[in-house]
């Protein structure tokens, strides 16, 4: 089995015999995965009526059971706190979570789940996890474990 990423490394071969390009069979085809896996989870996110990156809002949310301050979920989720607060901005116009001000710091607010976001993640959930395995139906269990430690160890290496 071959694919793009295959043509790319022989091509580098070719043209560069002096390099060995096989960082790019890692990094290449974790960067290609990476955009085609989100294509392929979008569409369960808009048939349960989110928009782009509100998923990952949501689900922090749930997942911790408790009010977040926005700098601790712009921190869980990777983004800057522009893309927080926007994210933020739209979710909250749309019912799903609410500002309440932090009762340990006056100046301070939390960010919550309301009812009807929590009705929302909850729905969206079981779909998403079902989409998410029939994504990693090409492999077995036991490559799926394998794959997810190599990420694990992976990430944990990179430098700084």
């Amino acid at each position: 089995m071959r694919d793009d990423v295959d043509d790319i490394l022989d091509q580098w071969r070719r043209e560069r015999p002096d390099l060995d390009p096989s960082p790019i069979g890692i990094v290449g085809r974790a960067s290609r995965l990476a955009r085609e896996l989100e294509q392929r989870l979008e569409p369960v996110y808009r048939e349960h009526g989110l928009e782009a990156g509100w998923h990952d809002v949501l689900a922090t949310l749930r997942r911790t059971a408790v009010a977040m301050r926005p700098t601790d979920l712009t921190g869980s989720m990777m983004l800057t706190s522009s893309g927080t607060t926007k994210r933020l901005d739209k979710l909250e116009h749309a019912g799903l979570i609410e500002r309440r001000p932090d009762p340990n710091d006056r100046r301070g607010i939390l960010i919550a789940l309301t009812a009807k976001g929590r009705e929302v993640i909850d729905g969206v959930t079981a779909a998403h996890l079902a989409n998410e395995r029939r994504l990693l139906g090409a492999l077995t269990d036991a490559e799926q474990r394998t794959l997810a430690d190599l990420l694990r160890k992976l990430r944990l290496g990179l430098p700084d």
